[in-house]
This record gives C-alpha cells, sequence and structure tokens, in this order.
C-alpha cells in the first residue's frame, strides 16, 4: 500500500537551507567529506522528523473522524449553471490547514477549486463551488481529495472524503418554465405562438356563457336562454383525450451542432427542447403524449407509450434525459413498421428528424404506411448556416458562388420536403431554435380544425 503523502512547503524550505548551508560551507574551505557528513546527518535528521509529523498528523486526522457532505440539487439542466454545497465537519480539538477538490464529473464545468479551508475540531465549515453541466446524462460526484497540511508543515497527508453520487442531467427546462409564464400573462406571441380565441369552437362541451356579438346563433341554448331571460350560449372547446405520439430521430444527421460555442446547442438538444414545449402543451390540452426514438444504435431504442396527467412530462423526460443521437443510418420505415405494431389507436404522429433531399423515397414510403392508420405531421429541423450563406452580401466572386448555391441546395430541399407533405400539407420546416414554437402552432391549428 502506498503512502499517500507529499512533501510540505516547511521541507522544502528546510531542504534548501540544507543546500544552501553545504555550499556556503564548500566555499568557505570545508572538505568534501566533511560537507557530505553534515549534509546527511541533517538529511537524516529531517527525514525522521518528517516521519514522526506524518505518523503524528495521520493519527490525530484520523481521530478527528472528518466528513463531508454534498448538498446537491436533485437534478441539473443542461447548460445551467448549479451550485454544489459542501459541509465539512472534524471532532477534536485539533485545527487543520486544508486544500480540497471534489471529483465533480469530467462533462461538467467547475468554478471556485480548489477550495481553501480551516477547520477546527468540533465546527463545521460550509464552502461551495458552481458546476455546469455540458452533456445530458448521468454525472458522477467521486469521494472529493483533500490535501491536510501536517502539524508543523513538513508533509501534506493525501486524503479522500465524502461519498459517490449520482445525478440526471435533464434537458433545459427554461423554454417550458417560460412558456408557461407567458401563458399565465397572456404574452405568448412574445415568442411567436399564435393565440385565438376558441369560444364555440371544437366539439367538447365547456360551459354555459352569455350570448357575446360574434358568437354563433345555431350553439344558443334556448332552455337556458329563456330560464334567465338573457340570450345564452354553449361553449365548446378543442377535443380532449386525444393521442400524441412522438417519434424522434436520433440518427447521424441529429449530431449535427451548428453552435460550438453553446452548451446543448446540437440539433438533437434542440430537437428535446421543442419535444418538451410541445409536450407541456398538449399535456395542458388534456391530451396523451407518448414518445418512440429511432436510428439509435442497435438495442439503444427507447419507447414510452401515451400518458396524461400532470407528471407525465416528467416522466417522458426521464426516459429520454441521457438518449444521445448516434453514428448510424436512421431506417424510416422500420421506425414506422414499428410505431404501428405498438400504437393500434388513431394518434397524431409527429415525425421529428433532418430531412434532406435523398431521403425522400424512403421517409415517403414510411409516412404512406402510418398514415393509413394515424394522423401524420413532418417536422424537420433546417440547418441554420444555409439561410446565412444565403443572406450573405455579394462581396466578391467567392461570395457570389456560396450565395448561388445555398439558393440551390435550399430549393432542391424545399421542393422535395413539400412533395412529402401529401394533400393535408402537415409539416414544419423550422430552424432548431424555432423548431418548438412552430410544432405548437401547428398543434393548436390542428386542435381548432378537428383534425383528429
Amino acid at each position: 500500500m502506498s503512502l499517500r503523502v507529499m512533501p510540505g512547503q516547511t521541507a522544502l524550505v528546510a531542504l534548501a537551507a540544507i543546500t544552501l548551508g553545504v555550499l556556503g560551507g564548500l566555499m568557505m574551505g570545508m572538505s568534501v567529506d566533511s560537507a557530505a557528513r553534515m549534509a546527511g546527518v541533517a538529511v537524516l535528521a529531517l527525514a525522521a522528523l518528517s516521519a514522526w509529523d506524518y505518523a503524528a498528523s495521520l493519527r490525530a486526522w484520523r481521530r478527528s473522524s472528518a466528513r463531508m457532505t454534498r448538498g446537491l440539487p436533485a437534478a441539473f439542466a443542461i447548460g445551467v449553471k448549479r451550485l454544489v454545497r459542501l459541509t465539512i465537519e472534524v471532532e477534536g480539538a485539533d485545527a487543520w490547514r486544508c486544500e480540497l477538490y471534489d471529483h465533480a464529473d469530467s462533462t461538467l464545468l467547475t468554478e471556485g477549486m480548489p477550495l481553501q479551508l480551516a477547520l477546527t475540531g468540533g465546527t463545521r465549515v460550509e464552502t461551495s463551488y458552481n458546476a455546469t453541466p455540458t452533456w445530458r446524462g448521468r454525472v458522477t460526484f467521486a469521494p472529493a481529495d483533500i490535501r491536510v497540511r501536517s502539524r508543523f508543515g513538513l508533509c501534506v497527508l493525501l486524503e479522500r472524503l465524502g461519498a459517490a453520487e449520482q445525478r440526471r442531467v435533464y434537458p433545459n427546462f427554461a423554454e417550458v418554465a417560460r412558456y408557461a409564464w407567458l401563458a399565465g400573462t397572456h404574452r405568448l406571441q412574445e415568442i411567436g405562438v399564435k393565440t385565438h380565441q376558441l369560444r364555440g369552437q371544437g366539439t367538447d362541451f365547456k360551459q354555459l356563457t352569455e350570448y357575446h356579438v360574434g358568437d354563433s346563433v345555431r350553439h344558443i341554448d334556448w332552455r337556458a336562454t329563456l330560464r334567465l331571460d338573457t340570450p345564452i350560449v354553449r361553449e365548446f372547446q378543442a377535443e380532449r383525450d386525444q393521442r400524441v405520439v412522438l417519434l424522434v430521430d436520433c440518427g447521424r444527421r441529429m449530431r449535427a451542432d451548428e453552435r460550438q460555442a453553446a452548451i446543448g446547442g446540437s440539433h438533437f438538444d434542440q430537437v428535446l427542447n421543442a419535444v418538451m414545449l410541445l409536450s407541456y402543451v398538449a399535456l395542458e390540452q388534456g391530451d396523451a403524449v407518448g414518445a418512440m426514438t429511432f436510428g439509435t444504435c442497435a438495442g439503444g431504442e427507447r419507447s414510452f407509450m401515451p400518458r396524461k396527467g400532470a407528471h407525465a412530462l416528467t416522466a417522458l423526460m426521464s426516459h429520454l434525459y441521457d438518449v444521445q443521437p448516434s453514428p448510424t443510418h436512421s431506417d424510416y420505415l422500420a421506425a414506422a413498421q414499428h410505431l404501428l405494431r405498438t400504437q393500434r389507436k388513431r394518434s397524431l404522429v409527429i415525425v421529428i428528424t433532418n430531412f434532406r433531399d435523398e431521403d425522400s423515397a424512403e421517409l415517403r414510403s414510411a409516412l404512406r404506411l402510418l398514415r393509413a392508420r394515424h394522423l401524420v405531421l413532418l417536422a424537420s429541423v433546417r440547418v441554420t448556416v444555409v439561410g446565412e450563406l444565403a443572406a450573405q452580401p455579394l462581396a466578391g466572386a467567392d461570395a457570389a458562388i456560396d450565395v448561388a448555391s445555398a439558393h440551390v441546395y435550399e430549393q432542391s430541399r424545399r421542393d422535395a420536403f413539400n412533395r412529402l407533405a401529401a394533400r393535408d400539407g402537415l409539416m414544419v420546416d423550422a430552424e432548431p431554435e424555432r423548431l418548438g414554437v412552430e410544432l405548437v402552432n401547428r398543434y393548436q391549428a390542428m386542435k381548432r380544425a378537428g383534425l383528429l
């Protein structure tokens, strides 16, 4: 078993002093043998004192029964800085000067470490540092390394504190929280969500209400009108108890990341944000939401059966939070066949992918298969850089070639995508940051139209 110890500052200063003393003696005419004997005696004395200091300090440190506990959040969100609180307790009457480095997961960006601590027996010290997740999935906090200065500073004890702990890193719920707040203040138009007056629309009865100019006459409730002696109309709401199934592509194209400096900026991370937002809205509307993935490595597919209720969104994200896009090809036809085997009840199936015109033939067959039983909405993530290239100024010949190429590519892709929409035109093609809002708008339009 190796000793977990390193020389302390006092020992290094003492060695430097011995070296200078030997050099000074040699310069003053001391013989080499005498200088060597003097240096040997001094080093042996320093080593013996250091060994005693180490043994005594180690015994005292073990008697102090040092303990460290972490105050970790229940879960992390990718790209969101969180405070990790540490509490260190020691017993006895000794005082210790320490340097602590907590072994946070390598995917966490940490700020504020190492931590300088002054510990006194019988007291509790609280400190903290910041951690920012850069990757979804599970993160591990291993026992922390702590460097303890010995009593005389001749050595430093290398000890471990705390226990190993794990936490989950979820997609960032900020967009969902912002939507909920803006919905409560009736300001959804600020993020591009279209709001409509739903009075008198839909087929599910909601309540009786007083007639207002513009209400449909055919919705007047004549019995209530006669009883109250004022025009009363039946108010309806969009149909509830419907099913929304998200078929999410996890293939190689979803690995694209156009914001290299941003955390959680890949196309797949943006798709998960859109999935959360749409799921929240659909659950609020009273629908059941489920999800399936495809394009993952063999055996990595995830399936979440449609579920309703306030806790369904948390359950859905607990099922998908650690899914990562794979370098494999996405088999649209196999995904459609698998969904048909598991989802027999008519549902709104939303296929979310990163479309290219070479996918047309395979994707068309998959959509035709799904449309035989379900209502299908095709959503694609549009590459942002193509639009930026097309919009750049014509500063020279190279820029002109880039602009022309971008227009040709985008037009070819748009034409192929439009051909897949079939006669109903149920499609969304949006840049990653806008995908969630566009899906919500299209979902609400389909609810108002009663397409399900």
